[in-house]
């Protein structure tokens, strides 16, 4: 059997195996997700203290709030798992904690792309018209969505089918 094989072949895995590799292997995802979005988050909460940020529109106002908030969601997702794991430690949990630690993670995403998108727009604002910087950002959005939601679900129906 290859290595290839091998790592596909989780039959001999007994449950707390399973558990754990499931734990780690979104451990990983975290870590790629929260330091992005920890960034991101930082980079927000620096623009409100700009003076030419004081005397932007409503609009840029509201985006920014919406953005920012949507990135400290994003945050407090990415680390509630963590959280979540630290509180129940040793209690044998473990298989009651993945799944709602998964959804964690999912909503996490959700929130992300929704800063990522806030993000996108605050500064596309600045540089281009107001109608061009939100379709820009509308394909954004798409993107994310197609890449991030749209071909797993079909990878996964698809798989399914099989």
């Amino acid at each position: 059997m290859t290595d290839s094989e091998a790592r596909y072949n989780r039959h001999s895995e007994d449950e707390a195996e399973r558990l754990d590799r499931h734990w780690h292997e979104l451990l990983q995802e975290l870590r790629l997700a929260q330091t992005g979005t920890q960034i991101l988050f930082a980079f927000l909460l620096s623009i409100a203290f700009q003076a030419r940020f004081q005397e932007a529109d409503a609009f840029t106002h509201d985006v920014y709030a919406a953005t920012l908030i949507a990135s400290a969601l994003a945050v407090a997702l990415f680390l509630a798992p963590v959280s979540f794991h630290r509180l129940i430690y040793r209690q044998k949990l473990r298989d009651r904690m993945l799944p709602i630690a998964g959804h964690m993670a999912s909503a996490g995403l959700v929130f992300l792309v929704l800063a990522m998108s806030g993000g996108v727009l605050l500064a596309l604002d600045v540089v281009l018209s107001r109608t061009l910087a939100i379709v820009i950002v509308a394909i954004v959005l798409l993107w994310f969505t197609v890449f991030w939601y749209v071909i797993p679900a079909w990878v996964r129906a698809t798989a399914t089918e099989e």
